[in-house]
């Protein structure tokens, strides 16, 4: 569960906010260049197809570029605050908004997404000083009027309005009144034979944020579960949800758990709501009864947003390793090298190659889980370890000393000597940075 409400999140996590739009190239590796499959419309065509007749660059351009790189940066730092704002441990956990918390989390992904291809298309500008690279870039005054696959997320916090509406309409056709079986199996009828939504395990970033699955249909059970918590609270109806294993189940708030598990046309209503898991022999979820469902602890809204962070980071930390098969976070943790081994590993390029804005969407989703989990030792040592892959050495020593005051002994231990080898590291590139040539001597 998450740490006590009265912890508060630490500077060094809300200090990397303004550094997460930075320029992340794929320059070195030109395979990664084209595969990139954007999320985002409204930046489909930032990086257009050069016209070899295109007239030259123009000042207007490149101020043009610049206004629009500000307003990335402004609009992902106000999407942060947001975010922070609406899971504040000062606020009740009931009053927290599960679609607004994720739309905040796409709309600061977007920002960094966008901030970086609009990068790519100013650096083919000034690497092609003939030619002309239009700039189909939308600007808004805020993170509220950004576009989410066309929509701002005021609308897609309508459309959830609407999909209860949708709920509302069909009861009043069927004369149904308050019998909450009719009214659920209402919202399972809208939810999956009218709207189509289905459950996805493709790990594919289209399947693992709101909007995206809002407007596609498809998407990972975490992201359904709160789509049908929403609608259902919309309508007045307390959905309570438990993970059970690896599944995260949710029901909704009843003195009758036994009419979940009544079977009729084959499927009871907790297996409609919750997929196939509920029927898989293989998976916990298959020996819940109603008996066994009173005793499970129930997730709070601050727990299920932690869930689909989680999910964020686990996606994007395997789209960053996806040339380096098996590679783990806590890899060179395993073998701790001597200071000359670490340096020279370094130096001769043996730390694995990761895509940067990939991984640096996972530090970004960690870095928000942490705000939620100050005092959570495992997850301050992945943070960590994601900054240094990311050669951001400084801040790597820093979250993982920090994560060494809360870890078991054991843990710390393990640690300890990789984050003394990893400050000299530090202290080697503040020596570089200074001019200095070379490799700092370890005797």
């Amino acid at each position: 569960m998450l740490a006590n409400s009265s912890l508060s999140c630490t500077a060094t996590t809300m200090s990397a906010v303004p550094c997460a739009l930075r320029a992340c190239r794929y320059d070195h590796d030109r395979l990664w260049m084209p595969r990139r499959r954007t999320l985002f419309p409204w930046i489909r065509n930032v990086t257009a197809i050069v016209s070899a007749s295109a007239s030259p660059v123009s000042p207007d351009q490149m101020t043009r570029g610049s206004t629009h790189l500000k307003m990335y940066q402004e609009v992902a730092k106000s999407a942060r605050q947001k975010f922070t704002q609406e899971i504040s441990f000062q606020s009740k956990d009931k009053d927290i908004s599960l679609a607004r918390a994720l739309l905040y989390i796409a709309a600061e992904d977007e920002a960094f997404v966008a901030f970086n291809q609009e990068v790519d298309a100013r650096s083919l500008l000034n690497e092609r000083k003939n030619l002309s690279v239009p700039s189909h870039a939308q600007e808004w005054d805020n993170v509220e009027q950004m576009p989410l696959s066309g929509k701002t997320i005021t609308g897609w916090l309508g459309e959830l309005d609407m999909i209860a509406k949708e709920v509302e309409a069909e009861l009043v056709s069927r004369e149904i009144g308050c019998d909450l079986v009719e009214v659920l199996d209402a919202i399972n009828l809208v939810l999956f034979e009218f709207r189509g939504f289905k459950r996805s395990s493709v790990t594919d970033s289209m399947c693992s944020y709101l909007h995206t699955f809002l407007s596609t249909g498809s998407g990972n059970a975490i992201l359904l579960s709160i789509v049908y918590i929403e609608v259902c609270r919309r309508l007045g109806i307390t959905i309570v949800g438990s993970r059970v294993g690896e599944d995260f189940l949710i029901w909704p708030q009843t003195g009758n758990p036994e009419e979940l598990f009544r079977v009729t046309e084959g499927h009871s209503m907790f297996a409609i709501v919750n997929g196939k898991c509920v029927e898989d022999p293989r998976s916990r979820a298959s020996d819940l009864t109603s008996g066994s469902l009173l005793g499970l602890e129930i997730a709070t809204n601050r727990d299920i947003i932690g869930i689909a962070l989680a999910n964020l980071i686990r996606l994007h930390w395997k789209r960053a390793s996806r040339s380096t098969r098996g590679l783990m976070l806590t890899s060179p943790l395993r073998h701790v090298q001597t200071t000359k081994e670490l340096l020279c590993s370094i130096h001769n390029s043996n730390v694995p190659l990761l895509r940067p804005q990939d991984l640096r969407r996972a530090i970004m989703a960690s870095e928000r889980l942490l705000i939620l989990q100050p005092h959570n030792w495992s997850l301050r040592r992945d943070h960590g370890m994601m900054l240094y892959y990311n050669r951001e050495y400084g801040k790597a020593v820093q979250e993982l000393s920090i994560c060494m005051a809360f870890a078991p002994e054991e843990e710390a231990q393990v640690l300890e000597p990789f984050v003394e080898k990893l400050h000299l590291l530090r202290l080697e590139s503040s020596w570089k940075s200074l001019g200095h040539s070379g490799q700092l001597t370890v005797s």
